[in-house]
């Protein structure tokens, strides 16, 4: 059987045994993950989630950049399109994990990683890229940073361990700022 026919009858396995109709769009626990595409560090395997409970957008190193934003920004505006607001009660979590790929990448393509993260190459040490605890402090702090991530947010911070399946909360949950 090649590849797509093994996704087609995987689909048709889903839709006869997994799927739920009637799923709302918003997250059930009110709860946004960022976290990394390595395919060891799946939000929904790691945590246990069930499908709905929570949004996950995964990028490169699960890292907080410039297109997190703009995806932040667009979750916000469909949220309010649906009458709610990202915001209160919500909880968004930065998920960082150990052994990750883009330790390759800002030594092999740093002005690559530099374009990503949205800062100058010489900027790169400050963002602890192959330091996964040291990195979601800073994402973490980067999301307290920005006046237009919302400020009632809960934010955590957390790092999987590739080597033993167990997450350690780094940065433990509060309010990302006070409001204004």
């Amino acid at each position: 059987m090649d590849l797509l026919e093994t996704l087609r009858q995987r689909n048709s396995d889903f839709s006869e045994t997994g799927f739920t109709a009637g799923m709302k769009m918003m997250p059930s626990l009110k709860t946004l993950i960022v976290g990394c595409l390595d395919p060891r560090v799946d939000p929904m395997d790691i945590l246990q989630l069930k499908p709905g409970e929570a949004a996950i957008v995964r990028n490169v190193g699960g890292r907080v950049g410039p297109a997190f934003f703009e995806t932040v920004g667009m979750l916000r505006a469909l949220s309010r399109s649906r009458g709610n607001e990202l915001g209160p009660g919500w909880n968004v979590v930065v998920l960082h994990h150990t052994d990750c790929g883009i330790n390759g990448c800002v030594h092999e393509a740093p002005d690559l990683v530099a374009h990503y993260m949205g800062v100058q190459e010489q900027d790169l040490e400050r963002l602890s890229i192959t330091d996964p605890y040291r990195s979601v402090e800073v994402d973490v702090a980067a999301l307290r940073a920005r006046d237009d991530f919302p400020a009632s947010a809960t934010v955590t911070g957390m790092v999987y361990d590739v080597a033993t399946g167990r997450v350690e909360v780094v940065v433990p949950p509060s309010q990302a700022r006070s409001e204004k």
